[in-house]
């Protein structure tokens, strides 16, 4: 049941259809847009490019800002709006949420991995004590203990000595 669960969130994962559409992204100063077709790019209502499907620039004070690009659709002008506006760094990076989600999940399959391989090298293979304690030799059920000696007196508490550690003191 866990694993067809599994595979089926597996198979909903790889075959999700992606819808075309725009998009921005940034890499270290630069920053990319997308069109959703091939079309041409304005910034502030003034064109800035011919007919292109993506556009690079690199991000200062003078590039942020709203963008939009007007493309041809089966015969209907779309208009696709971008605003752009964001932090960079000339040694920064994006992560991508899917590598990072497969770094996590390959962390645990080794761990499991590594942990059931070090469970089956230390079990041990036989054991150096018998499993079960020794149990005394059964007795003859007809006979019972043995009866204590006549010759022992029991202990008279008067003619014990009275020493400091030889009294026994009961409490509770």
């Amino acid at each position: 049941m866990g694993v067809q669960a599994v595979l089926a969130i597996l198979v909903l994962f790889i075959a999700t259809v992606k819808a075309q559409e725009g998009s921005v992204s940034f890499w270290k100063e630069e920053f990319t847009m997308i069109c959703p077709g091939n079309g041409d790019w304005y910034k502030d209502n003034k064109k800035v490019s011919n007919s292109s499907e993506k556009m690079t620039q690199t991000y200062n004070t003078n590039t942020r800002g709203h963008y939009h690009c007007v493309y041809d659709n089966e015969g209907t002008e779309n208009t696709y709006h971008f605003f752009v506006k964001g932090k960079v760094c000339e040694k920064c990076f994006e992560l991508d949420p899917t590598v990072f989600a497969m770094v996590i999940v390959m962390d645990v399959l080794m761990t499991s991995i590594v942990m059931m391989i070090i469970y089956n090298c230390t079990k041990k293979k036989s054991s150096a004590a018998p499993t079960q304690p020794p149990r005394a030799p059964a007795r003859p059920a007809g006979r019972g203990p043995p009866v204590p000696s006549p010759d022992y007196e029991h202990l008279n508490p008067n003619t014990r000595s009275q020493d400091t550690y030889s009294v026994v003191n009961r409490t509770g």
